[in-house]
């Protein structure tokens, strides 16, 4: 019996969707990935069309990444 597997880009878009988001390390070490690898991840779902939000904390924080709800725009 075959497990569905899930795609690390799914397993991206998982962790933008939570309230928290993602930092751009998060998804590095859930997915494997080379930072040049998880930003063009992340280009690859905004071409799909959705709309990702990078919001800085202060001081030396790192970049939080999360999905915006498109709710509003598709009226």
């Amino acid at each position: 019996m075959s497990r569905p597997t899930k795609t690390k880009t799914a397993k991206v878009q998982a962790m933008l969707q939570r309230p928290s988001g993602a930092t751009l390390d998060a998804i590095c070490k859930a997915t494997g990935w080379q930072p040049h690898s998880a930003r063009a991840a992340l280009s690859g779902l905004r071409k799909t069309g959705l709309q990702i939000e990078r919001t800085t904390g202060e001081g030396s924080a790192a970049a939080v990444y999360r999905i915006v709800d498109n709710g509003a725009a598709a009226s």
